[in-house]
């Protein structure tokens, strides 16, 4: 029965099949298979720093945790930095720049396992980052506990896990390097603040990673504005919805930038 069909559409079948295997394999990497796992941990990260976490500081004095907060700093800026290097593997630059509006298929495409490989490091990533706000509630800091925090930090784990599970491709490895390299820079900062007033006294450029943050949100908007203006052969979904999100981010940092930096001076 076999030989009846043509060896070429032979071929295309198998390519399919192996690309469905690999599809497969993304799906059942580390809380990726379900929405229930992420959801429950979006879920715990708000009851806990919203409402729970302050009640059950209440009484207690701010925890001293100088010490975890040099390591994690270090861990979070050194895990961001190799996420980063993924752009950087033999080939990676050479064919975002050929194919960054029309991406080869799956089956033949040479760096599509290594994208997702960066896409899932970059979801574990932010969910890494809630400690951010954990750490703020031990210390009793619950004025850096805004709004633009806790949507920042919820949001992003939501997103990174569904850009993966639903759209995998390379339409994210510019937004997730972009959004690595900026935690270099924040990450960097925090490591060296966590030493104390010693050496906060250097650190005169912390408002400069504001603007950093500023900037990335909108080359993550020109790059999408592009993807559309060049009628790419992207997701037209997570297109405008990487847009949306990069606007709302510049309002909120925008407006966070303005209150703690110009209307302060004023």
């Amino acid at each position: 029965m076999t030989s009846l069909i043509p060896q070429s559409l032979m071929d295309r079948l198998e390519l399919v099949k192996s690309e469905v295997v690999l599809v497969e394999e993304v799906d059942n990497w580390f809380l990726m298979n379900s929405w229930i796992p992420v959801v429950s941990i979006v879920v715990a990260y708000l009851f806990f720093v919203l409402y729970w976490g302050p009640r059950w500081m209440a009484d207690k004095k701010p925890y001293q945790i100088k010490n975890i907060l040099i390591v994690y700093n270090l861990v979070q800026t050194l895990y961001n930095a190799y996420i980063v290097a993924y752009l950087f593997i033999p080939g990676v630059p050479t064919y975002l720049w050929n194919h960054s509006c029309v991406p080869l298929p799956i089956e033949v495409h040479p760096h599509w396992f290594a994208f997702c490989e960066a896409c899932h490091l970059y979801y574990l990533s932010k969910i890494i980052d809630l400690l951010d706000t954990v750490f703020f509630v031990m210390k009793k800091k619950q004025s850096q506990i805004t709004f633009l925090h806790v949507y920042h930090h919820a949001m992003m784990v939501l997103t990174s896990w569904g850009l993966l599970r639903f759209f995998k491709g390379e339409q994210a490895i510019f937004v997730g390097s972009l959004n690595s390299l900026v935690h270099v820079v924040m990450y960097s900062y925090y490591f060296l603040a966590a030493f104390g007033p010693e050496v906060q006294k250097y650190l005169w450029w912390k408002k400069y990673i504001t603007k950093f943050q500023l900037i990335q949100f909108g080359l993550m908007c020109l790059h999408q504005v592009c993807l559309i203006m060049f009628e790419c052969q992207m997701p037209v979904v997570l297109t405008y919805y990487i847009t949306f999100q990069a606007l709302v981010m510049v309002v909120l940092f925008g407006n966070f930038y303005y209150q703690t930096y110009v209307k302060k001076n004023k």
